[in-house]
Parts: structure tokens; C-alpha cells; sequence
């Protein structure tokens, strides 16, 4: 009985090798294959046709229904915390109506000069000063900058 046990662990052991040798060998690219599966962008099986165009008709019925979403979770947070439920369909055109152009500067700069005094109203208010109005002080601020 001792004799056999010595036979058994390095079959074993010699098994377990050949084993190994031979999923060396089998394995294919399986590790190159690791993060390409459906859930990863860079998946080439991307699950479907690409996106619709954000301008198409089918894009912007996509973005209205995200944000229908998310406006939905987000009045249901409200709602669950004991405060009003927002209005939904004002949130929805508010959100998809398009940007004011203003004097035909860019709409990112326009942008980026009302966060620039929202920021400005936020301190005034920590300061204890009177709010600006925010678009007047847009406009204010982007003729004062005119060439």
C-alpha cells in the first residue's frame, strides 16, 4: 500500500503538467479576448446599428426619452423625500427647447459668460449682496467685451 502512493502523486503531479502544457498550447488569444465582451465600447460586435445623428429626427426622440428618464428618477427622489414632484413635461421643453443665440455670438460663449455670472451671483450671495439678473448681466458682459 506505501508503494502505491508514491506512483499516485507523481501521476498526478505529471497530469496536472501534461495538463497545462496542453492549455498552453489550446488556449487561442483568450486573454487578449478579456474586456471584449458586449458590455465594452471597443467590442466588435458593437449589438446593434450605430446611434442615430444627434440632429436627426430619431436622435432627438432618442435624447427626449433620456431625459424623460431621468427627469422621472429624479421626481421620484424628490417625491420619496417628501417634496414636490417635479413638472415633467416643463422640465422636458425647457431642457429640449434650443439655446438663445444672443447677438450672434457663439453659443458656447454665451454659455460660458452665464455660468462665468452665475458663479459672479453665487458669492454676491455669500456675501450677502443682492443677486444680478442673470441674463441682463449676460448681455451686459458680452457688449462690454464686443470688439
Amino acid at each position: 500500500m506505501q508503494s502505491l502512493f508514491p506512483i499516485i502523486v507523481f501521476g498526478a503531479v505529471a497530469f496536472s503538467v501534461v495538463m497545462s502544457v496542453v492549455f498552453l498550447v489550446s488556449r487561442g488569444s483568450l486573454y487578449d479576448q478579456i474586456g471584449q465582451g458586449g458590455l465594452s465600447r471597443d467590442s466588435d460586435d458593437a449589438g446593434g446599428a450605430p446611434p442615430p445623428a444627434p440632429e436627426s429626427p430619431a436622435g432627438r426622440a432618442e435624447r427626449e426619452q433620456e431625459i424623460r428618464q431621468m427627469l422621472g428618477a429624479r421626481s421620484d427622489r424628490l417625491v420619496s423625500r417628501g417634496q414636490p414632484a417635479l413638472d415633467i413635461e416643463a422640465e422636458v421643453a425647457r431642457l429640449m427647447a434650443p439655446p438663445p443665440q444672443s447677438e450672434g455670438h457663439a453659443a458656447g460663449l454665451v454659455e460660458e459668460v452665464r455660468q462665468l455670472v452665475v458663479a459672479r451671483n453665487e458669492r454676491r450671495q455669500r456675501q450677502g449682496l443682492e443677486p444680478l439678473e442673470v441674463e441682463a448681466e449676460v448681455a451686459r458682459t458680452l457688449r462690454e467685451f464686443d470688439p
